[in-house]
């Protein structure tokens, strides 16, 4: 099936009956009076949440969506139908926006929750209730209001508990077929996995999560390259990050701490929520010889920042339970998360993307700590030499 998460759509409910002049000319009825019934209310129209979808192909193949209008009034009193609303399912994690100003309506982010996104109209009143004492044979009556018409927005945004990023072929879709059922497709060239993709992720103690495989992250993707930043609202309800670095594309030039920071910067750039979201830091493809050369260096650049690396082979599946652990852990744990992402001393095993893209790089970090030691030795000596002087000045005196 294929992957749909932002369609365009237009809405129209249904328009209100209007209400009926009549009047009643029945034989031995004496005195018949105005008997307009009243106009049916036009039916909304509703979105509901649903479990049972995962994307938004539906809403691509059929644009225009329109509810029925009520019927009008009838004579001898008889008012007309009310229309029953039009109920679009769309899944669960959907944002219905208005299109014109990009305003939100509603997050559904909960199965079998419902919104009315159209109102309809209102059935018109038929001239049995304009008739008084001194008007008794009204020949008017009310039109029905029109139902509400919008264009609208739908942006889907996957509710999943752990999201998977990093460069193209770091092993993500690796790693999500290797702890849940799901089954991408696994090549070994850049942008193999063009959507995302979710597995349930089963845990010790009869416990699960949902695991997200957001493709297409490289440098300048905020800006567009590449597949662009549209996979990045698939992330913003992760409540952890999985930040996988590729430690063999040593073998082809690249830098993995260079490509660490380039992807916490993109994530920075897109949204401020974003960079704030807990995240582990993974170092993966162990199982090439080059990656585990350059696994030292790399551990090494990340406890200067205080970041604890974990260790990870998608291929062999080492180092995967302590990866479901540590994932386990800011999931499922009643700590305060915040204070262990902020914590000061030991490495931390939980960061975020902006305080890792405002650490100094590892080649910065030492002539850092050298001036401020300069500085300090520096006081230390002015201090000093105050003291003696002071020392002379009132030996003198006496």
């Amino acid at each position: 099936m294929k992957f749909v998460d932002e369609v365009r759509i237009k809405v129209k409910a249904g328009d209100g009956g209007n209400g009926a002049v009549a009047f009643r000319r029945e034989k031995y009825v004496d005195k018949g009076g105005p008997s307009g019934g009243d106009g049916g209310n036009g039916g909304s129209v509703v979105f509901k949440a649903t479990e049972q979808l995962t994307t938004l192909l539906d809403f691509r193949y059929q644009q225009h969506y329109r509810a029925q209008n009520g019927q009008h009034g009838m004579g001898s009193d008889m008012n007309g139908r009310g229309s029953d609303d039009l109920v679009l399912e769309a899944p669960v994690g959907t944002v219905v926006r208005e299109a014109e100003s990009g305003r939100e309506l509603v997050d559904l982010s909960v199965a079998g929750q419902t919104f009315v996104v159209a109102e309809g109209g209102r059935g018109g009143l038929g001239n049995i209730n304009f008739a008084t004492s001194t008007r008794q044979t009204p020949r008017f009556a009310q039109d029905g209001t029109p139902g509400e018409e919008k264009e609208l927005l739908l942006e889907l945004k996957l509710l999943a508990d752990v999201g998977i990023v990093g460069f193209p072929n770091a092993g993500k879709s690796t790693l999500i077929s290797r702890v849940s059922r799901a089954r991408p497709k696994v090549a070994d060239y850049p942008f193999t996995t063009l959507v995302p993709n979710l597995g349930v992720v089963p845990y010790k103690d009869r416990r699960s999560f949902v695991m997200a495989d957001i493709p297409g992250l490289i440098e300048g993707a905020s800006e567009g390259a590449g597949l662009g930043h549209q996979f990045l609202r698939h992330v913003e309800r992760c409540r952890v990050l999985v930040h996988l670095v590729d430690l063999s594309s040593v073998t082809t030039g690249r830098d993995p701490v260079r490509d660490f920071d380039a992807i916490n910067t993109e994530l920075t750039k897109y949204s401020a929520a974003l960079a704030d979201k807990p995240m582990l830091v993974v170092a993966n493809k162990l199982d090439v010889p080059e990656a585990r050369e350059a696994l030292p260096a790399f551990v090494k650049a990340m406890e200067r920042r205080r970041i604890r690396v974990l260790e990870l082979s998608g291929a062999t599946g080492e180092g995967l339970e302590a990866l479901l652990d540590a994932c386990a852990r800011v999931l499922f744990s009643t700590a305060s998360l915040k204070s262990r992402v902020k914590a000061e001393g030991a490495p931390r095993d939980v960061v975020t993307a902006a305080t890792a893209a405002r650490a100094p790089r590892a080649d910065k970090a030492a002539p850092g700590a050298k001036g401020r030691a300069a500085k300090r030795r520096a006081a230390k000596a002015t201090a000093a030499k105050g003291r003696a002087v002071k020392g002379r000045s009132v030996r003198r005196r006496s």
